[in-house]
């Protein structure tokens, strides 16, 4: 008892520390400056010189500039460069032939992807012992074993050729095999693998899933959070911080306590990345109350490598260099929302020029980051250190007053985003409620995803109502918001993690009006799925919610097929709400 008691002192001190030095190092890095740049590298500047050439030569149909930023190299940079400075160019315009940069590729990079290598998941059967009970026909009880097939088609191992040589690769080396969504996103991403996870638990995936939350831990543990997906590029930003829900429902499904010791200093890393001067806005309220709130803010003011000749083309009517620069910033922090692209981010909707993302605080990540206050002092209970249970729950309280105070809106009975003025670091700002973005998005409701709002009965009447009268509650789903703009996270488009968030949180309320209204959602979001798997043989990365079975279009890329995230939510649907036998499952 002496030496368990002793073991369990020197945890919590190693905790406290921890989160003291994370702290420090967190405020003192980022300074009061709102303009952080990280540095590129030099092979992906290269990567991007490439795809510039690769546009200018094949022009851009069907052209996906990501592909050349993700090729690796067979040969040192300086050699490749040496040789793409040497290729002959037309004398007409100055580019070069077809021929001859498909033989300069060939011979010079290996494909993209090819850095990864197939990886066949130890803990994967074919059928769980006590998979999905609750589904009773025969139909779908079949297609939901063919998604569950999907997380080996899906699951790859970096391979030792990055970790040996990793100036060739754009691919960063992870201790861990990887699952990835698919089709051209074909790294780990942030968000993405929470629904990934929450997928892997239904097939009894235990191992699988912590190793990706270990190669997330690993990424804090070198950069100081959690990138938006393992390459190179992508260590200017991050995406809504979903590590201590990956982490919770892995506890919650194994009561692995060593995992959550092992990940807690990572998360209390991550938390003061999240509240450093960046990312942190001071809203004082209308009772003269201030309140510290987040929003994204990438750590980039230039055209994102993985889309450069996109961006290069949408800021081209921008004049002024600081311009262009702060216009780059915001494009880059609409992708560190995971919403990228939708009106929500622009102050002259459909105006793709007028994205200002850094001047909005976002209902969504301020709800992620309760969670994560909540998640965090629910570990340090499990493992006995007081002090940090009493800091993180003074923290979610006083985030929750932030939530309600500067985002909900009486009259609407749902959390409304609120616009800054501007994107810069002013010390406070003052909070008005024309500032409120009064447009409806799948977003505005995702705090009831959070327990201290799921757990308020009459709020969650309230938000129930709001909900259903919303208008974003279509045929096949729910909407992402109700402005068609041609973007992706608009309407008419649905995406898997907002049906997962809002019928979750409407479960989770206990309230028998949103438990069924949950599970309308669900079985609309089932039945598409399920309808667009037959007709196509694929899980789609998002829907079309206006259309049973039709897959979503809009954006800067063509619709992905995999789905990592789709399949997760189909399989956490079918978990929670089952498929009685007489039951159609057609549209």
């Amino acid at each position: 008892m002496a030496l368990h008691a002793l073991t369990l002192l020197l945890c919590t001190f190693s905790l406290s520390l921890s989160f003291a030095v994370a702290s420090s190092h967190m405020a003192s890095s980022s300074s009061s400056s709102c303009s952080v740049v990280t540095p590129s590298t030099p092979l992906v500047s290269f990567l991007e010189q490439l795809q510039e050439t690769a546009l200018q030569t094949f022009g851009d149909s069907n052209f996906d500039p990501k592909t050349y930023v993700d090729l690796p190299l067979k040969f040192t940079l300086s050699e490749t460069h040496q040789a793409f400075q040497n290729l002959p160019r037309l004398s007409s315009n100055g580019t070069v032939s077809a021929e001859v940069l498909k033989g300069f590729i060939n011979r010079y990079f290996k494909g993209a992807g090819d850095d990864l290598v197939c990886w066949q998941p130890h803990d994967f059967v074919a059928e769980p012992e006590g998979f999905l009970t609750k589904v009773k026909h025969p139909e779908v009880r079949a297609w939901a074993l063919k998604v569950h097939s999907l997380w080996r088609n899906l699951s790859r191992k970096v391979s030792r050729e990055v970790e040996k040589n990793p100036q060739l690769h754009t691919l960063l080396p992870l201790p861990n095999p990887v699952v990835i969504p698919g089709s051209r996103f074909r790294e780990v991403y942030y968000w993405d693998s929470y629904w990934v996870i929450r997928g892997l638990l239904v097939s009894k995936m235990h191992k699988t899933a912590t190793a990706i939350v270990m190669n997330l831990v690993s990424l804090i543990e070198k950069y100081g959070f959690v990138l938006n997906g393992a390459r190179q590029y992508y260590t200017n930003r991050s995406q809504p911080p979903l590590l201590s829900s990956m982490i919770y429902e892995i506890y919650r499904s194994t009561g692995d306590i060593e995992l959550v010791k092992r990940c807690l200093p990572a998360l209390l890393k991550e938390h003061a990345f999240w509240n450093s001067d960046i990312h942190r806005v001071t809203i004082v309220d209308a009772q003269g109350h201030s309140h510290n709130l987040n929003r994204y803010q990438a750590m980039w003011n230039k055209p994102r490598p993985e889309s450069s000749t996109m961006d290069k083309k949408s800021a081209s009517k921008f004049l002024n260099i600081s311009e262009k620069q702060h216009f780059y910033r915001d494009i880059a922090s609409a992708a560190e929302s995971g919403w990228d692209f939708s009106t929500r981010w622009m102050r002259v909707p459909p105006d793709y020029s007028t994205l200002a993302t850094t001047s909005v605080i976002p209902v969504d990540l301020n709800a992620y980051l309760l969670g994560m206050e909540i998640n965090i002092a629910f570990f340090a209970k499990a493992i006995g250190d007081e002090t940090t249970v009493k800091h993180f729950m003074e923290l979610s309280d006083a985030r929750k007053k932030a939530i309600n105070s500067v985002f909900w809106s009486p009259s609407k009975k749902q959390w409304l985003d609120y616009w800054l003025n501007s994107g810069t670091c002013e010390v406070a700002h003052v909070w008005e409620a024309k500032h409120q973005n009064k447009n409806v998005f799948a977003s505005n409701f995702v705090p009831l995803w959070m327990e201290p709002f799921y757990s308020d009965g009459s709020l969650v009447g309230n938000v129930v109502h709001a909900l259903k009268t919303s208008g974003l509650i279509r045929a096949a789903g729910i909407a992402t918001s109700l402005t068609d703009s041609g973007q992706q996270w608009d309407f008419p488009n649905g995406w898997a993690p907002l049906q997962h968030m809002l019928a979750e949180g409407l479960v989770k309320s206990g309230s028998k009006e949103a438990r069924l209204l949950a599970e309308e959602i669900a079985i609309k979001w089932i039945r598409s799925n399920y309808v667009s798997y037959k007709k196509t043989g694929v899980m789609h990365e998002k829907l079309d919610v206006e259309k049973c079975g039709e897959y979503g279009g809009g954006g800067e890329y063509a619709p992905q097929t995999g789905f990592g995230w789709s399949n997760g939510v189909v399989l956490a649907f079918l978990e929670e709400f089952g498929w009685p036998q007489d039951r159609s499952i057609d549209c």
